[in-house]
């Protein structure tokens, strides 16, 4: 174990240019601190292997490979003035035949906008589906994966998509499935004229993906949530092959809550075509009317959805404690943890599964956590080049990133000692890629949950004119 106070240094796996022509679209590198600006949005792929970065006050989209194999690509979404500006982006893993060719790991960028719509992009650009969840903004997407026992039913994995006061839930398999089918259906019309394949961005285009929708506001409209993963029915409920899940949030009027989540069975595939029938009976309603009223000729528009009704949400518990208010949310690989940033710069450790907090750190303002799985024996790791490693090696830590104190903290789960402190450079952000694509759960190897360092704040001038940073992204596993 380190020296409590002994400094360590990361080891740089990466180092990008922001004066690339698709960095320099989302306006990186153009001032110093360019990074702490809260509408740049990035966001890493798995296994680091490219880069996505948003804009946005430019709704733009740059997609970089990490690798430096291959170019990178700039997405400008077509939204109009009812679409929204990009909030949240998120990868999602393509698994299939066509994950392949979906790109090196197979994998498409997640981008949810303001007014409530979820678009995805393969990484070639193409947009392989545009839906309309709720209209309010969405704060995060999360993808998760559910493979931490392969003895219990944990629930399968899943994207949840996180609005004020509401959390939505897509299938993975659901949602991978009609990725896949439109990743099949992009790469068989690429002989398509441009002015068809714009007019195919009309979401009414695309099929409808199924999700369920809750509304978990009762205690406060929640800054930020997450689903934990599967909770067992209320005592007094019948038995039934019905699922509930937990969520907690996070908010201004209470520091967390949790809720239990109902699952709507009616908002299946049947419910899906249902709904997709109704949108489209109301828009031949609204042509009609349309024409017997003899309005006024205009551009054709597409009617948006009618809101999705929301599944049942029962609350469990809550914690107020004026005028602290929850800011931040991070789950652990397993959803059993959940560590909490609060506005007096507190930290708050959660045992999901009991709802108890079992620790506490003060003194952490605009701090950034993620769980990390570090090595427990150093001397293994340095005694052998081609030593492959098992879960049983690594230890759950989590990771507090303290700007104001210009370090990263690295302690151990749940109550061990502070084994780190990692200096970072001043307008650092750390990210942690979506998924593992863990090997089987009976294979010997295991790919430990990863957080790296994103820093881009070391300006230099490329010409008289314009000047750019050179972006590092660094392992914290990798510790020197």
């Amino acid at each position: 174990m380190a020296r409590r106070g002994h400094h360590h240094h990361l080891a740089e796996v990466a180092l990008l240019a922001s004066a690339s022509e698709d960095l320099a679209a989302v306006g990186a590198g153009e001032r110093e601190g360019w990074l702490d600006d809260p509408a740049v949005l990035p966001s890493l792929a798995p296994r680091a292997r490219a880069l996505a970065v948003a804009s946005a006050a430019r709704s733009v989209l740059a997609v970089v490979p990490v690798a430096g194999v291959g170019g990178g690509v700039t997405v400008r979404p077509a939204l109009g003035p009812d679409d929204g500006r990009i909030s949240a982006v998120e990868w999602v893993p393509l698994v299939g035949e066509d994950a392949e060719e979906a790109g090196g790991e197979g994998v498409a960028v997640a981008v949810g906008t303001d007014a409530g719509w979820l678009l995805f992009y393969s990484l070639a650009g193409d947009l392989l589906h545009k839906q309309s969840i709720y209209p309010s903004k969405i704060l995060k997407l999360n993808f998760r994966e559910r493979k931490e026992n392969a003895w219990e039913d944990s629930g399968s994995d899943e994207l949840s998509v996180v609005f004020p006061g509401v959390i939505a839930r897509f299938d993975g398999a659901d949602l991978q499935n009609m990725l896949q089918k439109s990743l099949h259906e992009v790469k068989s019309h690429l002989w398509k004229d441009k002015s068809e394949q714009e007019d195919a961005e009309e979401d009414s285009s695309f099929g409808r993906i199924p999700f369920q929708i809750w509304n978990v506001s009762k205690f406060s409209s929640c800054a930020d949530a997450a689903i934990v993963g599967l909770m067992p029915p209320p005592l007094l409920e019948l038995q039934s092959s019905q699922r509930h899940y937990c969520a907690i949030t996070v908010g201004e009027d209470a520091v967390v809550s949790a809720y239990r989540l109902s699952e709507d069975r009616s908002r299946s595939i049947v419910g899906a075509i249902l709904s997709r029938g109704v949108a489209a009976t109301f828009s031949t309603i609204s042509s009609l009317s349309k024409i017997i009223w003899r309005s006024e000729p205009s551009p054709t528009k597409k009617s948006r959805p009618k809101p999705q009704s929301f599944a049942k949400t029962s609350p469990l518990t809550c914690l107020k404690d004026s005028p602290r208010k929850g800011e931040r949310l991070t789950l652990s690989p397993s959803g059993t943890l959940a560590a909490i940033t609060d506005s007096l710069g507190r930290i708050l450790l959660l045992d999901t599964h009991a709802l108890v907090a079992v620790r506490l750190w003060k003194g952490y303002r605009d701090a950034s956590c993620l769980f990390v799985e570090m090595l427990l024996n150093k001397d293994k790791a340095s005694s052998s080049l081609h030593t492959e490693y098992t879960k049983s090696d690594y230890c759950l830590c989590l990771a507090i990133h303290a700007p104001r104190k210009g370090i990263i903290e690295i302690w151990q789960m749940r109550t061990g000692a502070r084994l780190l402190t990692i200096p970072c450079p001043k307008g650092s952000r750390i990210l942690q890629p979506s998924t593992r694509f863990m090997s089987s759960p009976f294979s010997s190897l295991y790919s430990p949950l990863e957080v790296y360092l994103f820093n881009g704040t070391n300006m230099v001038s490329v010409s008289a004119n314009r000047t750019c940073c050179f972006i590092v992204i660094c392992n914290l596993n990798l510790i020197t």
